[in-house]
This record gives C-alpha cells, sequence and structure tokens, in this order.
C-alpha cells in the first residue's frame, strides 16, 4: 500500500514516519484491496483535547474511508484513528462480500 504523509507547518522524525507507515499496513490485514493512504499531521493552538491532529483518508475501489482524531500526541491519534478505521474497513468488507 502507498502511504503519504504529510506534515503541516513543521516537519515530522523519521521515527514517527515509521511508526504510522508500520500501523497503517497492518490495516491491509482486514481490508487487502486498500489501494493507497494519505496522512495529514497538524498542530493546534488547544490544549484541552490535545493539540495534535492526525487525518486519515484510506481509498478504496469505488469509495474512500476517512477518520480524523485529535489528542496529545500524534502516536496516540494514530492508534486511535487505527482502530476506527479497523472496524469501517471490516464493516465496508462484509458489505462487498455481501453483494
Amino acid at each position: 500500500m502507498k502511504i503519504q504523509i504529510q506534515s503541516i507547518h513543521f516537519d515530522a522524525d523519521r521515527k514517527l514516519l515509521a511508526f504510522i507507515e508500520k500501523k497503517l499496513d497492518k490495516l491491509e490485514t482486514f481490508y487487502d484491496k486498500i489501494l493507497g493512504a494519505e496522512v495529514f499531521l497538524s498542530l493546534q493552538n488547544d490544549d484541552e483535547k490535545g493539540n495534535k491532529i492526525v487525518k486519515v483518508n484510506v481509498k478504496l475501489p469505488g469509495t474512500e474511508v476517512f477518520v480524523q482524531e485529535q489528542s496529545n500526541t500524534f502516536e496516540q491519534a494514530i492508534d486511535n484513528g487505527y482502530e476506527i478505521l479497523k472496524r469501517q474497513l471490516s464493516k465496508h468488507k462484509e458489505k462487498t462480500q455481501s453483494r
């Protein structure tokens, strides 16, 4: 799966990029027809919820799956988004197999 990662207004370190790629590569175990993914990392001035925002757009044949998470760390936001994407991909797989 091809993963594009864009960090908005800052430079993400290699460790974070490797973590994101490793985590998102696991999504293929739940749905094997993933075409690619786009990840957007940004910082916000809101400290109450956490200032790290992660948006993930997973491209599938004929559709897309999107999740946005906000947390104190990018790693935690990716972990939370991964769990949501896992459920969405499993539901999508069930829908397409029942047709």
